[in-house]
Formats: C-alpha cells, structure tokens, sequence
C-alpha cells in the first residue's frame, strides 16, 4: 500500500495532473471555507483556533512526508544548501509570519477591505511568476486575470473600503502569501511535495504556538470540549488535504495557473451554502461566481497549451 502511494505521489508530472490537482484543490477550499465558519463559532478564539487547526494539519503532513517519501531522513540529508532554505522560507513566509500578521490584521482591518485584499493574492503571484519564474503571460492571461478582478469586484463590492494599520497588516501577509507560492515552485524541482508540504506547516506551527503562548491564549485549551476538538480536526484534516493538494499541483503546473484556479473555490462555497442553507447570492454575485469561473477555465486551458504557457518545473521523485 505505502510503495502504491508512493508511485502516484512520484507520477502524473504533466501540467494536465496540476491542473487537475488545483481543480480538486479549490473544491478541497470551497467546502474548507464553509466548514470553518461553523467551526471558528464553535471554538470562539480565531487565533487559538487556527494554530490547533495548524497544529493537526503540521502532524498529518509529517506523517505523510515520512511514508510517502522515500528515504525521507537520508533526503533531507542529502538536500542542498539552498534546498534547505528554502524550506525554512516555507515556514516563514508560508506557514507562520502571514496567519500572525493576517488574523492581528482582522481585529482592526474593516471585513470588505480584508476580503478584497486577500482575493487579489492570484494577482500578485501572476506578477511574480512572470518576473522570478519566467511564467509566460499573453494577451489571453491577462485578459482572463481581468475578468478575474472585475469577478471579484461583483462578489465582494468595493463598499465600506478604509485602509488602516490592520489592512497594512493583512495587505504584507498576502504579499508574503504570494512569495511563498514563488518559492515553492521553485523548490518543487527538487524537493518531493510531502516533504515541503510538512516543513510549510510543521516549522509554521513552532512560530504559531510561540505566538499564540506570548498572547496568553493557549490558556484556552483547557476549555475545550470534544464539540470544539471535533471542529479543529475536521478543519485540520481539511487543511492537510488542500496544502498536500496545492503543493501538488504548484509541482507540474504553472503557479499563476494554479493560483487562478484557486479562485474557483469561492464559487463553490456558495454553491455549499445554496444547498445547505438555501442562501441564494445576489444577481451581481451570481455573475462575479461566473465570471471566475470562465476566467479560472480560460487560465487553465492556456497553461495545458505548450505554446502559450511555461512547462511545469521538472519534478523529481
């Protein structure tokens, strides 16, 4: 069983796989986001929440990376200099610096000027990806980025925008979100995913819990009943599966690909929300869900097209 999770770990290194594997991913979002809602409720603390939540995802990762990758102490021996940094970097500007800076953020940032500046993530990381990448964007990818916006802007209106110390906050973390999508393609050439999928999450996490024992929140756990343990390992599971599923695809697919085809999730939640709570959008969100849709499709197939997208980074086992 662990060499047959091994060889599809090791295969489907095509830019078809990583799109596929970011269009699971972005269903793995869409039903992440919803279920979260309910669950940050649940636990009361948002801060405490996220680094239990964290926390379950950085031990199932580890676990995986230890199974699926094989060698796993002899491969990370046998990394690079630069390899190693790398995945250092992972836990910095991935898995720690940005959840402080983005939840410190949320206590003053207003909710839409929040919303709107973490949506615009897959703009950034178009821009770097053609920049540090060399990622080819045409007419088509631009076009469709567009649309992407102007999608975003019918979901989440441009209304009740402020900008103060907390959107600074949570603008820098969705910076650094963005880097760490640029880093991560480059260290997938080299680097099996479980295993940077495990250090974005394990190294994050000593940094959330320092955070969160300097806020004297980690005094909460004591209050938790299983109700609320419930909720954090349903979310952390679902967490493992969207950072194992994004690392994946990040791995054989463009990253201004994957990033796009993310953005398919929000779509989906609230196709969740249709179904289980019979919250209908407004008209002008109905056609912003639409629009991300045909743009998400669009960035996608252009990245299945050699002649207009770059070829996935070379992945090795």
């Amino acid at each position: 069983m662990i060499d047959r999770l091994r060889r599809l770990e090791g295969g489907g290194q095509t830019a078809a796989a990583g799109i596929g594997l970011a269009v699971l991913t972005a269903i793995v979002s869409g039903l992440s986001v919803w279920v979260n809602a309910s669950a940050v409720r649940a636990v009361g603390d948002p801060i405490l929440f996220t680094t239990l939540k964290n926390g379950v995802a950085a031990v199932l990762l580890v676990g995986f990376a230890a199974v699926l990758v094989d060698r796993a102490p002899a491969r990370i021996a046998e990394l690079r200099g630069p390899d190693r940094l790398g995945l250092v970097a992972l836990g910095i500007v991935g898995g720690s610096v940005p959840f402080v800076l983005f939840f410190s953020g949320l206590a003053s940032a207003s909710a839409p000027s929040a919303a709107l500046i973490h949506k615009t993530l897959f703009v950034w990381v178009a821009l770097l990806a053609a920049l540090l990448l060399r990622e080819r964007l045409g007419v088509l990818q631009f076009a469709a980025l567009g649309v992407l916006v102007l999608a975003q802007l019918l979901v989440q209106p441009a209304d009740g925008l402020a900008w103060t110390s907390g959107e600074t906050m949570i603008a820098v973390a969705t910076a650094l979100w963005a880097i760490e999508v640029v880093v991560a393609r480059r260290l997938l050439a080299s680097v099996p995913a479980p295993l940077a999928a495990a250090s974005r999450m394990g190294l994050g996490l000593v940094v959330l819990v320092g955070w969160t024992a300097i806020d004297g929140r980690l005094a909460g756990i004591g209050a938790l009943g299983a109700e609320q343990w419930a909720w954090i390992a349903a979310t952390g599971v679902l967490l493992t599966a969207y950072v194992t599923g994004w690392y994946a695809a990040l791995r054989r697919a463009p990253a201004s690909a994957v990033t796009a085809i993310l953005t398919i999730g929000a779509p989906i939640t609230a196709g969740i929300q249709l179904v289980a709570d019979g919250r209908i959008p407004a008209p002008d969100a109905l056609v912003g869900y639409g629009g991300i849709i045909a743009a998400a499709a669009l960035i996608g197939w252009i990245a299945l097209s050699p002649s207009r997208s770059a070829s996935p980074a070379p992945a090795t086992g």
